[in-house]
């Protein structure tokens, strides 16, 4: 029996794994639909805009059950076996987000201190047509022509490997866009410079403004 209560792990498994542009995962519903009410309820009720770390934010109830399950050796084991990497080995840095701003979701790779990246994405509905929706991309240069566009709903799990060709981003969007990632890095110095930069990130925009 899985010790994974909350991820499907069947449906992460089921998951086809994609190979153009790059190495990509897109999977629905990797959340069991009983434990859906409950994180929706213990979200975090975060005030600032962007990604916050996991020591930044009050984690209670289903919701903190998740993110230990996502962040578990178990967990890692199962996308090692998936994307034929050894994610075990590596450290974990996990954000959260609620709010979303407009300068959010240029095109980018992720930086080369990461290995692999995860987003579960936990919004009820998604009205937007197209903001706010990622896509695999092919360049850093255009939104379209896209690989596949992921809708941000609840369940919703899209996981790559980074690479100099992991193009994605979204068109800009205000509001609540509700959102779990993990980073899997390279080594435990570059966890920590990241959790300095996203803080000392957090800190300006309270002096500064959002």
């Amino acid at each position: 029996m899985s010790s994974l209560a909350i991820l499907d792990v069947d449906a992460v498994r089921a998951a086809p794994v994609v190979h153009d542009p790059y190495c990509y995962c897109l999977g629905r519903q990797v959340l069991r639909p009983d434990a859906v009410a409950d994180l929706a309820r213990d979200f975090p009720p975060i005030d600032k805009p962007g990604y916050l770390t996991v020591d930044e934010v009050r984690l209670a109830g289903r919701f903190r059950e998740l993110i230990d399950e996502l962040e578990s050796d178990a967990f890692s084991r199962v996308l090692s076996e998936k994307f034929g990497a050894d994610l075990v080995a590596c450290p974990r840095l996990t954000t959260i987000m609620r709010r979303s701003q407009p300068k959010y979701g240029a095109i980018h790779t992720d930086g080369p201190s990461k290995v692999m990246t995860l987003l579960i994405y936990m919004n009820d509905a998604w009205r937007a047509p197209e903001a706010g929706r990622l896509r695999v991309l092919y360049d850093g240069e255009r939104f379209e022509p896209y690989a596949v566009e992921v809708p941000p709903t609840m369940g919703t799990m899209f996981a790559f490997l980074r690479s100099d060709r992991s193009w994605h981003g979204h068109q800009p969007f205000e509001g609540e866009r509700r959102v779990v990632q993990v980073a899997w890095m390279r080594d435990a110095a570059e966890l920590a410079r990241k959790r300095k930069r996203n803080r000392t990130a957090q800190f300006l925009k309270g002096i500064f403004g959002r």
